[in-house]
C-alpha cells in the first residue's frame, strides 16, 4: 500500500464543510453515563479528542470501550451527561446526524455490506458525483481492493474486508473516525497495513478515537491517550506518561 500522505478531501478537508469555530475539540464527552437497559456500564466519563489529534482509548476486555464508541456515534443514549461534536451538542441526535457533522464509526468485526460487491460498498458511502473519485482514492491507499473490485465482500479474506472498512470510512473524508480493533484476528502483515494507513490517516488532519488491543502500536499513533476499568477512567494524560507497570495493572487487569 502507499505509505504516502493520503490526497486532501477538497474544499472544507477533512470533513467537507467547513469547521464550526469556538472550540479546537472534535468530540468532548462530558459526565457520560451510559449503558443497556438497567445496566449501566459508563460511570462519570469525561474525555475529549482535539481537532486534528489521535487518542487512544485503553482498556480490557470489558471495560467499557466499545459502549463509550457506540455511544459517541448514537448507537447508544447516555442516561447522562452530553456529548459534543465540534462544541455541538450531539446528546440526543440520531446516529445519522452525526455522521453529517463528520463523524464516522469503523466497528469491531468488519464494517462492511457483505452482500454488495467492494465498488457498491465504496460507492455507496461516497458523496454524489465523486463516486469515481472515492473509488480511485481507497484503491490508492489499499491496492489490493483495486483487484477485487467486483467481488462480493463477504468472499473476501478477513483482512480485506478491515481494509474495505477502512477504505469506506477514508472516502467519506470525516472531521473524526472511531476505530474499534481494527487489527482484531488479522494476519501480521495485514496489521502492519492497518496502522500505516492508521499513521497516514492522522497525520493528514483527521481526528481519531483508537481502540486497539495492539498497545504499543496504538500508542505509536495517538499522542494521548485514555484508560478504562469498569467503565471508569483510570487515567488520561500523555502517552509517554504511561508506565508499562500501570498498564499491567489497569489495561490487563491484574
Amino acid at each position: 500500500m502507499s505509505t504516502g500522505r493520503p490526497p486532501a478531501a477538497g474544499p472544507g478537508s477533512p470533513g467537507g464543510t467547513d469547521s464550526p469555530v469556538g472550540t479546537d475539540q472534535a468530540l468532548e464527552l462530558v459526565g457520560v453515563t451510559s449503558g443497556y437497559g438497567d445496566a449501566v456500564v459508563l460511570r462519570d466519563i469525561s474525555l475529549s479528542v482535539p481537532r486534528g489529534a489521535a487518542v487512544a482509548l485503553l482498556g480490557a476486555n470489558g471495560a467499557g470501550k466499545t459502549t463509550l464508541l457506540r455511544t459517541v456515534s448514537g448507537l447508544i443514549r447516555p442516561s447522562g451527561g452530553q456529548v459534543l461534536l465540534d462544541g455541538v451538542d450531539v446528546t440526543g441526535s440520531r446516529p445519522y446526524r452525526r455522521a453529517a457533522r463528520g463523524l464516522c464509526h469503523v466497528p469491531e468485526g468488519r464494517g462492511v455490506f457483505r452482500s454488495l460487491t467492494v465498488h457498491e460498498n465504496l460507492v455507496l458511502q461516497s458523496r454524489h458525483g465523486l463516486e469515481a473519485h472515492a473509488v480511485e482514492q481507497a484503491t490508492a491507499v489499499f491496492p489490493v481492493l483495486g483487484r477485487r473490485l467486483r467481488q462480493v465482500a463477504g468472499t473476501l479474506s478477513g483482512g480485506e474486508q478491515q481494509m474495505l472498512a477502512m477504505a469506506v470510512a477514508y472516502v467519506r473524508h470525516p472531521r473524526l473516525i472511531l476505530v474499534d480493533e481494527a487489527s482484531l484476528g488479522l494476519a501480521p502483515r495485514i496489521v502492519e497495513e492497518i496502522f500505516a494507513f492508521l499513521q497516514t490517516l492522522a497525520a493528514s488532519g483527521v481526528s481519531l478515537l483508537l481502540v486497539d488491543q495492539f498497545v504499543t502500536r496504538a500508542l505509536e499513533i495517538a499522542g494521548h491517550v485514555y484508560v478504562l476499568r469498569r467503565g471508569s477512567l483510570v487515567y488520561g494524560g500523555a502517552a509517554e506518561g504511561l508506565s508499562e507497570d500501570f498498564l499491567v495493572q489497569h489495561y490487563i487487569g491484574s
